[in-house]
């Protein structure tokens, strides 16, 4: 797998994983987080978070070679099929406990962060 974007969106991702870490801190001091929005507030957060990861895992790095591109195919796979086994153990529980309303929706999360932290450990 290539990357995607350039050099400067591997500093941008950080920021924008600390600017996602931040802003409910803040808008929470301010008053600003209801309950009539704290759901669109939780999934902006995520989507922020996800973003930025996304922006960290495929970004150029400046001394890209070819153990570097193995390293990022080999991390996005294990994460999918850690997906996969999360989303299945997740589906597995709901129905051991008969739950059929609660829906969890950070599967994705969980999906960028996993290679996001393998790709973290073994280029960097």
């Amino acid at each position: 797998m290539k990357a995607l974007f350039p050099v400067f969106c591997r500093p941008l991702g950080y920021v924008v994983l600390l600017v996602a870490l931040f802003i409910p801190f803040i808008l929470v001091m301010q008053g600003m987080v209801t309950d009539s929005n704290l759901l669109f507030y939780k999934e902006c957060t995520k989507l922020l978070m996800m973003a930025g990861c996304l922006l960290i895992i495929f970004a150029f790095s400046k001394h890209e070679s070819r153990e570097t591109e193995q390293i990022r195919n080999a991390a996005v796979r294990n994460a999918i099929f850690l997906t996969f086994l999360f989303v299945f153990g997740g589906m597995l529980w709901r129905v051991i406990q008969g739950d059929v309303i609660n829906v969890d929706t950070s599967y994705f999360l969980a999906f960028i962060m996993i290679p996001f932290s393998c790709y973290l450990l073994f280029v960097i």
